[in-house]
């Protein structure tokens, strides 16, 4: 490729929209950090509306049982090759702060959502947000105002989960009804429990921000194994909790728009073999969502993201195996996720060399796919890190090499 279409990629996928011609494969990465020996995890990336990418995770000696974890990020600058030094994002000092999930809405307000834990359990999160409307400057953005987001899923959060269990009972053999009956009975009486059911609601992919300016931040509760949906349209002024995204065992949804108006999720396979990625489907915006489904691709229990590209065309990176965190896949889809005509390997490692983990795309203002995910090395150099690529779609059609 020329140098001038190297620095002016935008220009360059103009043209190649202009005259049919499909672009030369791109692909660059970088480390954001050096591999070290903390636990680098949950990470998310945004491009900000000068041309910067901002990423940000979190950071400790462990998950949910360690008090110093925190919420870090790095900045690399428009233009540049080498991402800063890394910088605090947020630290409730004395309790865990995990899974962070950036967003620029249509006011250009820069949102992080994370989970703080009050009690080193999964279920005790409550959903922090932040926002900063100056994130130019380097270093860390100024945050402006924070604040809980307490939603209040109601009683037909209980009904919609007492029929999932019941339809549920009819799909398993008899012998597993029995296995699981009490676990069953509970889950209904937690759903019926107004606090339980306000309580533990996660975020780990980004938000969505509908043409409409409703922001539908996804989360999941690992109490309930199963999605919900935070939706805003008033700017994030106030939110309120959709009806449940229930399967056996998906969570950590991750929102997609289709080109006839509706939304999918895709949400990682915590439940019983085969391991697939989940999805499930919407209508009206986010509030209510079907049954959760296996689709053909497989899933180790492992974060799964979804992206819709500006020509339509879907994306969906997940780890490829049915065990293990090994083998990251990008599939690629022109028919809204019918079929996936295409597939490239972010990562690929031998199982006891090392893993790639929660993957965190989104689209850049050049139509390049800028991405961030956990990176484990257990060979040489063992440590985690958080691994950046940036790529155009022809090098997803280009195959593995």
């Amino acid at each position: 490729m020329s140098t001038f279409f190297r620095f002016f990629p935008a220009f360059s996928l103009i043209l190649a929209c202009a005259f049919g011609v499909r672009a030369e494969p791109r692909y660059t990465s970088a480390l954001i950090e050096p591999i070290n020996s903390f636990h680098n995890h949950g990470s998310c990336i945004v491009e900000l509306p000068n041309g910067d990418l901002l990423a940000s995770w979190y950071k400790g000696h462990g998950e949910k049982g360690d008090d110093s974890v925190k919420i870090v990020g790095a900045r690399l600058r428009k233009g540049e090759e080498k991402w800063s030094e890394v910088f605090d994002m947020a630290d409730f000092e004395g309790f865990p702060d995990c899974n962070s999930a950036l967003v620029v809405d249509k006011e250009k307000k820069l949102w992080m959502f994370w989970p703080l834990l009050v009690a080193n359990r999964w279920e005790t999160a409550i959903l922090m947000a932040r926002i900063s409307t100056d994130y130019n400057t380097p270093g860390a953005p100024n945050w402006t105002w924070q604040t809980p987001i307490l939603l209040k899923p109601g009683d037909v959060f209980a009904e919609d989960v007492a029929a999932a269990v019941e339809e549920f009972k009819k799909t398993l053999p008899k012998e597993l009804v029995e296995a699981y009956g009490d676990e069953l009975a509970k889950l209904k009486e937690e759903a019926a429990d107004k606090y339980t059911r306000r309580m533990g609601w996660m975020p780990r992919s980004k938000a969505t921000v509908l043409d409409s300016g409703r922001i539908l931040m996804p989360l999941y509760s690992d109490g309930f194994s199963f999605g919900l949906v935070a939706i805003s349209d008033d700017h994030g002024k106030t939110w309120t909790a959709s009806r449940p995204i229930i399967s056996l065992g998906g969570v950590q949804p991750s929102i997609v728009p289709r080109s006839d108006g509706s939304l999918v999720a895709y949400l990682r396979d915590n439940g019983p073999p085969p391991k697939r990625v989940i999805y499930s489907e919407s209508t009206d915006g986010g509030m209510s969502w079907s049954m959760g489904k296996d689709s053909e691709l497989l899933d180790s229990g492992a974060g799964v993201e979804g992206l819709r590209l500006a020509n339509g065309h879907i994306l969906v990176v997940h780890n490829d195996a049915e065990k293990g965190r090994h083998t990251m896949a990008i599939h690629l889809s022109d028919d809204d996720g019918k079929t996936w005509k295409w597939m490239r390997h972010a990562e690929r490692w031998e199982p006891d060399k090392g893993a790639a983990a929660y993957p965190s795309f989104t689209l850049a203002s050049d139509g390049s796919i800028i991405a961030c995910y956990t990176y484990t090395n257990k060979t040489d150099n063992p440590g985690e890190t958080i691994k950046y690529i940036r790529f155009n779609e022809e090098w997803i059609m280009e195959g593995d090499k």
